[in-house]
């Protein structure tokens, strides 16, 4: 833990009713041992506002209809779901009790707020390491140098392909698989600040408002790690890293998207309802199964169609193969998915050096999921870390009567509830990677963490200093047992 006194932070609000993301962050950030609310400055509902002509404001409307219809039965759908909603509002002030509070009143342009000279010098004499814009507009002039490290700000979407609004919006109906969020150091230009983070999730594609509110839950997380990082580091470490990550100049060629008028909804409307449907039709007849697939030789083979398919009765699906060579045998762990029983349990299928295979085998079960049957040798003996994502903590079992008996041994790390538990024994250390979601609303496969340890059944693993060390949902879910590859 670093000895660096707890960093000065300003939160630039609209009113102390905030959304309940940003209420759930700034809980987070009172309990962290890393940064204080020194300041709060209000510029939102009491600051008057050019208001267009009712003429305007009707042709407005006019011209969005479709866009309002359907956010109106996106949101009753939603609600039907009864998921936590990360737009309720929620009264901040019991959490910012007895934080100075500043109240500005801007000057307004059509999208922009500059704050008044007089404001700015009273910002300034709080000596705010970090100002922090969770209300307000676009913020233009003095303000963006009123604390030490500048204005962060949230752009809920990925600046390289989605600048503008609404968030979480677009990447449903241009199809787009991942949806993006950053925080970055404002500058002048619209959504083109320093980028500190970046994190990606799997979009939504059923619902705006279902994609919003992931989005939402997801991103609270960014701003509470980076005030972590940039207390541990100090902030000439912070900044050259800062620098380090935006070193490749970011072009964007897309548009400046904005809520869609009626014709340019119309299209993507269409598509959307066509692949809904074409969804729903596929699922009456038929059903998505994972099986196996296996070939003999050395190094990888990235020919798949020379594989040969190990496919599984309709009633279940396999999956998560984990392989064990022993005496002249290929003992294949695997997750055995039984639909009737909606839980899976882990079964092994011995494969002979000529191909021939016997049948699955229940080799472990409990009372909730188990999946990724993680198997590694250790002094002699086998043990099995199976996934339980439903079951907290990151179990091991020894292997008593190889492959068909195994008994609990320990737990590694408890009270997590984490995914795909995976061990590599590097540079006389044992490191273990695993997904592990960051809170409510969150996928457990979006971001990756690990940990590290003298001897692979320790109940004390450090975590990584800048856990999750990754953010994106290509590239963080473990997919197997790691190996070295051409020196990698």
């Amino acid at each position: 833990m670093s000895d660096e006194p707890k960093l000065r932070i300003g939160l630039l609000l609209d009113s102390f009713d905030v959304p309940a993301w940003t209420y759930a962050m700034l809980e987070s950030i009172a309990q962290s041992a890393d940064a204080e609310v020194a300041l709060v400055v209000l510029g939102g509902d009491d600051a008057p506002r050019s208001r267009p002509s009712r003429l305007a404001s009707l042709i407005r409307a006019r011209s969005h209809l479709l866009y309002v219809a359907y956010g109106k039965f996106d949101r009753r759908r939603f609600r039907k779901l009864r998921r936590p909603d990360a737009t309720e509002l929620k009264d901040a002030s019991n959490l910012l009790a007895g934080v100075p509070v500043l109240k500005v009143t801007p000057r307004r342009k059509r999208f922009s707020d500059w704050i008044e000279d007089d404001d700015i010098a009273a910002i300034r004499g709080h000596e705010l390491d970090v100002l922090v814009r969770l209300g307000l507009r676009i913020l233009r002039g003095e303000i963006l140098e009123a604390a030490k490290y500048g204005v962060w700000s949230f752009h809920h979407g990925d600046n390289r392909v989605n600048r503008g609004s609404p968030p979480g919006f677009w990447e449903v109906f241009l199809d787009q698989r991942v949806t993006g969020a950053i925080l970055q150091v404002l500058n002048e230009d619209l959504d083109n600040g320093t980028v500190l983070c970046r994190s990606y999730w799997a979009t939504e594609r059923d619902s705006a408002r279902g994609n919003l509110n992931a989005l939402l839950w997801k991103s609270l997380h960014l701003l509470p790690r980076m005030l972590r990082r940039l207390r541990r580091l100090g902030g000439k470490a912070f900044l050259k890293k800062v620098a380090e990550e935006n070193r490749r100049p970011n072009f964007y060629s897309n548009r400046l998207y904005t809520r869609p008028t009626n014709r340019e909804f119309a299209a993507p409307l269409c598509r959307h309802l066509a692949r809904r449907a074409k969804d729903k039709l596929c699922g009456m007849f038929s059903s998505e199964q994972w099986h196996l697939a296996f070939r003999f030789g050395d190094g990888i083979s990235t020919s798949l169609w020379r594989f040969k398919p190990i496919v599984p009765p309709k009633d279940r699906f396999w999956a998560d193969p984990h392989v064990v060579y022993k005496d002249g045998k290929y003992y294949i762990f695997i997750e055995e998915f039984i639909y009737a029983a909606g839980k899976a349990h882990i079964s092994v299928i011995e494969i002979d050096e000529h191909g021939n295979r016997g049948p699955p085998r229940n080799v472990l079960e409990a009372p909730h999921h188990l999946s990724y049957p993680f198997t590694f040798e250790y002094e002699g003996d086998y043990y099995m870390i199976p996934e339980s994502l439903d079951h907290p903590g990151i179990d091991v079992y020894k292997c008593t009567r190889f492959p068909d008996e195994w008994r609990f041994c320990t737990t590694l790390i408890p009270d997590v509830h984490a995914a795909d538990a995976t061990l590599l024994w590097h540079e006389s250390r044992w490191w273990l990677f695993a997904s592990i979601p960051a809170g409510v609303g969150c996928s457990p496969w979006d971001e990756l963490s690990v940990f590290h340890a003298d001897h692979p059944m320790s109940n004390d693993w450090m975590p990584h200093a800048d856990n999750p060390v990754v953010c994106d949902v290509c590239r963080a879910r473990p997919a197997g047992g790691i190996f070295l590859h051409k020196g990698r």
